[in-house]
């Protein structure tokens, strides 16, 4: 095998490689197809041998690429290169037998910037635990308003194998990146890049908390002009610190408070930019205002600053960010308002899938009845719970883990009254929701920020938010029909 140096004006040789691709799904069979294309010798091996995989197997045995279903523990012989989607454990053996053979393991996107052309767009790259998405979608929305062509691409559901080696021309790209492919890209170099928090998440994948952050913590090397970090966040700060970044990069934090010089931040409900101006000592440059921001709640708050600064990065100038602001529109399940009936608020945060996401959502309201519960994935919420304690009304529990957060609230919040649902069936949420109505107050919000994994229950998030959504549009109906009848009845 041939690869020239890494870099953005690299591109890697691939024909004639013997290249196994480890896994089939969203990531592998795109991966595979490319390699194909590119006259790699393909054998792609995947663990599990059921109905989906068999036919994704025939598709590409149909191009003429080997599978080997029911065995992804075997390294094939002769492997001069394996490509890992990103759900494989570092620690699989088809792993370890690679490197004791000393072959090299890429991820799809480690593949990607490898393949990149002479030329190609820039990367701004945003990691995290909680609001990579958000924050990527608002990223190519202000430099969309800017003028540039752009998209938002790689763990935020757009491969980045699909844009690099496609027809279309961009300008700069905002990418996402989960842990588990920044663990399987050393060479990628972004422009800039931002990770906007960390909180123990995939530690089961990664082994440990320290060897999930050095992941995340990848993103900053090689960054040419900027180094965004969470000045709320000192673990996000201490990974800049470490990156081998280019010289005359800068470190520039976000923060929900005025700021500092080299920082963005919050004045009186203006975002402004002291970072990217001429004299950052006594100059701030006015960007929007947090009313721009949908929905205004603290942590989204914090998504659109760290946004703006990579955008300003790439010399975005100030009129596109409020315009891009005000024209992103959230992902559904993302702390969003579903419905006010009889004076309360329901919100659904489905999105919240571990204790960091859940706490940001609790921040965002005075008086909740919070619906919470589902798989907890190791986690504990104590600190959770004591953060919340004067927030919360009440709360609604569910799912495989609730006793964990219930024995929380008992130690953190006594005064909160709790109530368990045992049903797991399809009309649970709608009971949940029922049980939640009952404990409001006109003023309240009813918010589900369930701090757990979804699959217990539901099929994933999406579905979790959508049940809920259902219930409370339901009850909407329910209470609009009531006032309807009442009032006839005084007719």
């Amino acid at each position: 095998m041939t690869a020239a140096e890494h870099g953005p004006e690299a591109a890697v040789e691939l024909k004639d490689v013997r290249v196994t691709v480890a896994g089939l799904g969203v990531s592998g069979v795109p991966a595979a197809k490319v390699l194909h294309r590119l006259g790699a010798q393909v054998t792609v091996v995947n663990a599990t041998a059921g109905d989906k995989q068999r036919a994704e197997a025939a598709e590409l045995e149909a191009l003429g690429v080997t599978t080997r279903l029911g065995d992804g523990d075997t390294l094939p012989e002769g492997t001069e290169l394996v490509v890992t989607t990103p759900g494989w454990k570092p620690s699989s053996p088809l792993f370890l037998a690679a490197e004791q053979a000393g072959v090299e393991i890429w991820g799809d996107v480690e593949l990607a910037w490898r393949l990149r052309q002479p030329g190609a767009a820039p990367w701004l790259a945003v990691t995290g635990t909680n609001g990579k998405t958000t924050t990527t979608r608002m990223l190519a929305a202000i430099l969309a308003a800017a003028g540039l062509r752009t998209a938002a691409v790689g763990n935020i559901g757009v491969s980045l194998l699909d844009v690099v080696l496609g027809e279309q021309d961009y300008d700069v790209l905002a990418v996402e990146l989960s842990s588990y492919q920044l663990h399987w890209a050393p060479s990628i170099r972004p422009h800039s890049a931002a990770v906007l928090n960390l909180a123990p998440d995939h530690l089961d994948w990664h082994g440990s908390m320290a060897a999930y952050a050095a992941d995340k913590g990848r993103i900053y090397h090689g960054n040419t002009v900027a180094c965004v970090y969470n000045a709320a966040d000192p673990e996000t700060e201490r990974l800049v610190r470490e990156a081998d970044v280019e010289e005359g990069c800068r470190a520039i934090g976000f923060t929900l408070n005025a700021p500092r010089p080299s920082e963005f931040g919050v004045v009186d409900g203006i975002l402004v930019d002291r970072a990217f101006v001429e004299d950052r000592a006594h100059q701030a440059q006015e960007l929007a205002e947090t009313g721009d921001v949908t929905p205004a709640a603290p942590h989204n708050i914090a998504n659109a600053l760290a946004a703006a600064a990579l955008a300003r990065a790439y010399g975005v100038p100030p009129a596109a960010v409020r315009e891009g602001l005000r024209a992103f529109t959230p992902d559904a399940h993302r702390i969003a308002e579903v419905a006010t009936v009889d004076g309360v608020t329901y919100v659904d945060d489905s999105k919240a899938t571990n204790t960091h996401a859940a706490e940001a959502s609790l921040a965002a309201y005075d008086s909740i009845v919070w619906l919470a519960g589902g798989l907890a994935k190791g986690a504990e919420f104590d600190e959770l719970a004591a953060r919340a304690a004067g927030r919360l009304r009440a709360a609604v529990l569910f799912g495989a883990d609730r006793a964990l957060i219930r024995e929380a609230l008992a130690r953190h919040a006594p005064q909160v009254p709790v109530t368990e649902l045992e049903r797991t069936d399809t009309g649970a949420m709608s009971a949940a929701v029922a049980l939640a109505q009952e404990l409001a107050r006109p003023g309240d919000t009813v918010l589900l920020a369930p701090a757990c994994a979804s699959m217990d229950m539901f099929t994933n998030y999406n579905q979790r938010g959508e049940m809920f959504a259902d219930a409370v549009r339901e009850l909407d109906r329910a209470s609009a029909g009531t006032s309807l009848g009442e009032g006839r009845g005084e007719d």
